[in-house]
């Protein structure tokens, strides 16, 4: 992008014409290096800067090239280079990460096939773009294939994994009279689906339209010093010009004058000020980065800190997503042992494709049992799998087939615990059930309790998973307001419902617009889709759930310290203000005290770069 490689060429001829300066080289070198890094960094601010003057507007880019400009006009040339590169950096970044969202967002749509198979009413086939759906029309779902239009399944079974749209972490099955959402991904039946919405009402096209108006519509993100840029530019301009013309009128030499003016026109310069508030966010965002979170701006570092609300997202956030065998029960009368149930089941799974089957294969792997080879495999969509093992034969299915079974009751009493239950039959008797959830991450319920602390609120959580398995995790971590069900629209009106500044953290494509509509987004980044992580202010690298309040406590105390830089910066300008208005302030002694503010600030700052700064080890880490 244009503003990154003016920014970079900016930093390059900075960093190059730096040890030259400081090794005391020839100022022509120096100077010409300089003077390069002003044009390449300060051009597009300062144009932007005078396009705003014309329209009535005084902004800081334009004071911070004046700045700049009149700290070299003194001999500040270095002061003058590091606020140029500064601002072209943060311009930068914010211009890049504006136009990544964009692109994700873009690609979203991808989620969806661009072609799917229109049934005729004589039963013919075509292949057509799904922008040319409409209500009413027939398709047709193959196995392994993406669904092309939200509609309602007319004929067939399958399973479909719609963790796009709902986050559930299991594919849900499918029969006449069910729903189904475009860009879900179907298993192995086919189905025939009758369309419900335009494409461009489908469920994945509202996602894409609410994350594009809740990025537009946020309320514009500014740092604290910058809430008053435009009083405090405006008076420092009408204060400078004051001070040079003032003494004039009364008969003044101009030169005295104009040397007054100048000496104010630094020491009241907002160097300081920007300084005072830049290396406390950038230390807390360079320590967060060293422990796996990235924060996208010094922005979302201050807004951290402001969070008063939390909600959680379940699949993917609070769990792995990942399905797991937690129970393995043996029917009354069974003959066979829990190891040797959960060996027949795997042995008939293996050869399926389906996420349960890789959890009940798992499993048998982790407990060291050795899996049987199977014959005659034999897979029915929605029901489930049979093969011959060790010449008998086994059979695993969903609860369905249970009704009116001895196994009924137990296979019910798991699912009332949030669990997916399957039941494994050998010869045709009902042998067990195993019980499969999506695991909880570790430290899941400390981070609640952490950020239940930090808020002063407990967090809540937002699921599109059925009411049991989210009351199941919720009273596993500690949260006690659950709202299951939600579709992505449901989750962005929860979140603008809640009261304060919200924090929502996700991971998936149905998580994005609420990412966007709240105060701050974080996205969890290992198995987090794309538009989440372009989405989120903040993404946890490493899928560490601990660094979630640790960041938060960095945040709130990178303020604290901007608030002491503050009140540092305020006292030096006023100082050095009132003598250069009261007496006569030597020139080169109101550098002196802006430069000493300026490192005082700058140190005090970089306090938050030691390792100690960073606190997650009190949430669990």
């Amino acid at each position: 992008m244009p503003e990154a490689r003016w920014a970079a060429a900016a930093l390059g001829l900075f960093l190059a014409g730096l040890p030259v300066y400081l090794l005391d080289g020839p100022a022509w070198a120096w100077g010409a290096l300089f003077a390069a890094a002003y044009v390449s960094g300060g051009w597009e601010p300062g144009w932007v800067g005078l396009r705003a003057l014309r329209g009535g507007t005084l902004d800081v880019d334009l004071l911070m090239v004046v700045a700049a400009l009149g700290a070299a006009a003194i001999g500040q040339v270095l002061d003058g280079a590091l606020l140029i590169v500064i601002f072209a950096t943060s311009g930068a970044l914010e211009a890049v990460a504006t136009a990544r969202t964009a692109d994700s967002v873009r690609g979203l749509l991808d989620l969806a096939p661009a072609t799917a198979t229109r049934l005729a009413d004589d039963g013919t086939e075509e292949l057509v773009p799904t922008d040319r759906f409409s209500p009413g029309e027939v398709v047709l779902v193959r196995p392994g294939e993406r669904v092309g239009a939200d509609g309602r399944v007319l004929d067939g079974a399958s399973e479909v994994d719609q963790a796009t749209i709902t986050g559930e972490p299991l594919p849900v099955a499918k029969r006449a009279g069910d729903e189904v959402f475009a860009g879900t991904l179907n298993g192995t039946g086919a189905l025939r689906v009758k369309v419900e919405r335009e494409p461009s009402d489908s469920v994945i096209a509202r996602i894409v339209a609410m994350v594009e108006e809740a990025s537009a519509t946020k309320a514009p993100t500014q740092l604290f010093i910058e809430k008053v840029e435009q009083r405090y530019s405006v008076g420092m301009v009408a204060a400078t010009l004051a001070v040079f013309a003032v003494p004039l009128a009364f008969g003044a030499e101009p030169a005295g004058a104009l040397l007054r003016a100048m000496t104010f026109m630094i020491v009241a310069s907002p160097c300081a000020v920007v300084l005072a508030t830049m290396p406390p966010l950038l230390s807390a965002i360079a320590n967060a980065g060293r422990h796996g979170v990235l924060v996208k701006s010094a922005v979302v570092m201050e807004r951290l800190g402001q969070v008063d609300q939390v909600a959680f997202d379940k699949t993917g956030t609070l769990t792995e997503g990942v399905p797991q065998v937690d129970e393995v029960r043996l029917l009354a009368g069974s003959s066979l042992t829990g190891d040797e149930l959960l060996a027949l089941a795997a042995a008939a799974e293996r050869p399926s494709e389906h996420p349960l089957a890789g959890a009940i294969v798992g499993a048998a792997r982790a407990r060291g049992l050795a899996v049987p080879a199977a014959a005659d495999f034999t897979s029915e969509p929605g029901t489930g799998v049979a093969a011959t093992v060790g010449g008998r034969r086994v059979a695993v299915g969903a609860p369905a087939r249970l009704a009116g079974d001895r196994g009924a009751a137990l296979a019910e009493r798991l699912e009332e615990q949030g669990r997916t239950a399957v039941l494994v039959e050998v010869d045709g008797a009902p042998a067990g059930v195993l019980g499969i959830t999506d695991r909880v991450r570790p430290g899941a319920a400390a981070t609640v309790a952490a950020l239940t602390a930090l808020t002063g609120t407990a967090p809540v959580l937002l699921t599109g998973d059925n009411p049991r398995a989210a009351g199941r995790l919720a009273g596993e971590v500690g949260i006690g307001d659950v709202r299951a069900g939600l579709l992505p629209q449901d989750k962005v009106a929860a979140v603008r419902a809640m009261d304060g500044r919200v924090l929502v953290v996700g991971d998936g494509v149905n998580d994005a617009p609420a990412l966007a509509a709240a105060h701050t987004g974080i996205a969890m980044g290992r198995a987090g889709s794309d538009l989440a992580l372009e989405t989120a202010d903040a993404v946890v690298v490493r899928d560490e759930l601990a660094a979630v309040p640790a960041v938060i406590d960095l945040s709130r105390r990178a303020r604290r310290l901007v608030v002491q830089n503050l009140a540092i910066a305020a006292a030096f300008i006023t100082g050095l203000v009132i003598w250069d208005l009261a007496g006569t302030l030597p020139l080169p002694l109101g550098v002196a005290g802006h430069e000493g503010s300026t490192v005082i600030v700058g140190l005090n700052g970089l306090r938050l770069l030691a390792g100690s700064a960073w606190r997650g080890g009190r949430h669990g880490q």
